[in-house]
């Protein structure tokens, strides 16, 4: 059994709800999904009090299965209107499942700045949250230590999520403390804002009772060895995210001056030193670590702590998205100057994907040049500031592009393209078209498909059976970037489950939960009122010609949905 909790704001009152079997299982995206179309939160306006925000751990939370500890939260996203799952990792899921709880939604607004602090015990408190308020996350989060103690976890809504920016995402504490990682996209820290919860903070305790402990065990070990024999874990923990820079490159595919190339270096001119070789090796003669846990138990370490040439800690974790759009897409080379601005967009608690694609596109209306790091600077302190221009651009790339008239803004349902071109990476420029959230790569990413001589139909059904793998893991509680090891190991999973839980679910219906839950989100966004149009690329990308490849954008909306269909009916 585990507890759900339904908070109301406005009064301070909690209803809980006990969860059971498959209640347990059906977790994070999925719940997300079905609870905001049943509850009719699509025709709510998503800056509305009654806007719901979700936090969902997965049916392992709290134990020590590796990547078994992530967190989504959810609400209708007010920078894109359609329903948002934001994924993430850190100690928030893992705190949450050690108190026997397997969620909860804050309801409404409360009349007042608050703090919720979950105890061990089962109290739960609303405090004043005055001595937070303005001030950043790195600041917050020792106040938060210093008053509670060390054996917390925490969620923040940092200052631009105060004034309601849409860059704005929620921070969770790490591993160690830091409020680094972030349930980034969407906008979902706006609509913690605007329900003026400052911070939730809640116990760490112990590992929570399973129907069958023994046999979750069991399956730990199994998991973890099968873990430790992937190549391709091996190299996430050598190389981390930014290992996919070198790829994206060499293939033509890296996001460069507001999408306008795909390389940055030529091989003959050295080593990209946005990529993950470059960095490792220079991270680690600066004393820095190059594999670290994002969240308890996890094996594969993909993250980083990031180091500067006087041995000091500038960020972590140095990730590829941020490598490539605070980095490439604005002319940034150099790993540095990408950590620096990435440790104050951490400590603003923003999203680093709508942040790098936004300044790539003020960049584009001539408001500053590219590879200006000092003006990339600026913009960050008026966006920590609040002022005119800081709430203009807190607002996201394409509002900032209208401002602006600018004709080059890289979105899709008006959320910013993550690290690959569409016209090289085809595989995830349609999965980013396809999937309600709005242009994100973990809806379904495949940076290294060859997409070359392939017809729509075939990429599109690539892209779907990603789609539902990774919509699979988001629903358990698990990181995608297991899925060397979780999707062909299916009843090792479903077997977890069931000892966890007392279920009898087979692979199949784990496949099953996935397909439903992308049908949940397009119903979502078809009530929202999305069409197919809403699925479209921005016009550049089949205008242009990429270098070095020369690709153009093949693929129309409507030729994808096309192709959806058919491979929905195959399937």
């Amino acid at each position: 059994m585990r507890k759900y909790l339904h908070i109301d704001l406005a009064t301070q009152a909690i209803k809980t709800e006990e969860l059971h079997g498959e209640a347990v299982i059906r977790a994070g995206r999925h719940l997300i999904a079905r609870t905001l179309l049943d509850a009719g939160v699509a025709s709510i306006d998503p800056m509305s009090p009654n806007n719901p925000l979700i936090f969902s751990a997965g049916p392992l939370a709290g134990s020590n299965f590796s990547n078994a500890n992530r967190l989504s939260v959810g609400c209708r996203s007010p920078l894109t209107g359609g329903v948002k799952e934001a994924n993430t990792g850190g100690t928030f899921g893992f705190a949450l499942g050690q108190l026997e709880i397997a969620g909860f939604t804050l309801h409404g607004a409360a009349p007042e700045w608050c703090v919720i602090r979950i105890t061990k015990d089962g109290q739960i408190a609303f405090e004043d949250a005055a001595p937070y308020l303005g001030k950043g996350n790195n600041e917050v989060a020792r106040l938060l230590l210093d008053k509670y103690g060390k054996k917390i976890s925490f969620a923040l809504c940092g200052p631009v999520g105060e004034y309601l920016g849409l860059l704005a995402g929620i921070s969770f504490s790490d591993t160690n403390q830091r409020p680094s990682r972030l349930a980034a996209r969407g906008g979902v820290g706006a609509v913690m804002g605007l329900k003026r919860v400052k911070a939730i903070v809640v116990d760490t305790h112990k590992m929570p009772p399973f129907h069958d402990r023994q046999k979750v065990m069991g399956a730990v070990r199994e998991y973890g060895a099968k873990l430790g024999r992937e190549p391709a874990i091996d190299n996430f923990k050598r190389l981390g995210t930014a290992m996919v820079a070198d790829l994206t490159n060499y293939i033509g595919g890296l996001p460069v001056r507001n999408f306008s190339a795909g390389r940055m270096v030529e091989e003959a001119d050295g080593p990209l030193k946005l990529g993950g070789s470059f960095i490792r090796e220079q991270n680690l003669a600066r004393g820095g670590k190059t594999a670290h846990d994002c969240m308890p138990g996890c094996m594969i370490e993909c993250s980083n702590v990031y180091f500067d040439a006087e041995g000091r800690e500038i960020v972590s974790p140095l990730e590829y998205e941020t490598l490539g759009l605070v980095g490439s897409n604005c002319g940034l080379g150099d790993p540095d100057e990408v950590a620096r601005l990435n440790a104050t967009a951490n400590d603003l608690g923003i999203d680093t994907i709508e942040l790098g694609v936004t300044l790539g596109v003020l960049m584009e209306a001539g408001q500053g040049a590219f590879g200006d790091v000092a003006f990339m600077a600026t913009a960050l302190e008026d966006i920590r500031a609040g002022n005119a221009r800081g709430r203009l651009l807190a607002q996201g790339a394409a509002r900032v592009g209208e401002h602006f008239a600018v004709k080059r803004v890289p979105v899709i349902k008006r959320q910013g393209i993550s690290a690959y071109d569409p016209r090289v990476v085809e595989v995830t420029g349609i999965s980013m078209m396809l999937t309600a959230q709005g242009a994100d790569h973990t809806a379904g990413n495949a940076p290294s498909f060859d997409c070359k001589g392939k017809s729509t139909d075939e990429l599109v059904a690539a892209s779907l059976g990603l789609q539902t793998s990774v919509a699979v893991a988001d629903s358990i509680g698990f990181c995608i970037f297991g899925r060397s090891v979780t999707d062909t190991n299916r009843q090792l999973v479903a077997d977890a489950l069931n000892a966890a839980h007392g279920t009898q679910l087979d692979t199949a219906a784990l496949d099953a939960l996935g397909r439903e839950v992308l049908q949940l989100e397009w119903e979502f966004n078809r009530r929202a009122g999305f069409t197919e149009a809403d699925d479209e690329l921005p016009e550049f990308f089949f205008d242009e010609a990429l270098p070095p490849t020369d690709n153009r954008q093949r693929h129309r909306a409507a030729r994808v949905r096309q192709g959806l269909t058919l491979a929905l009916e195959r399937s």
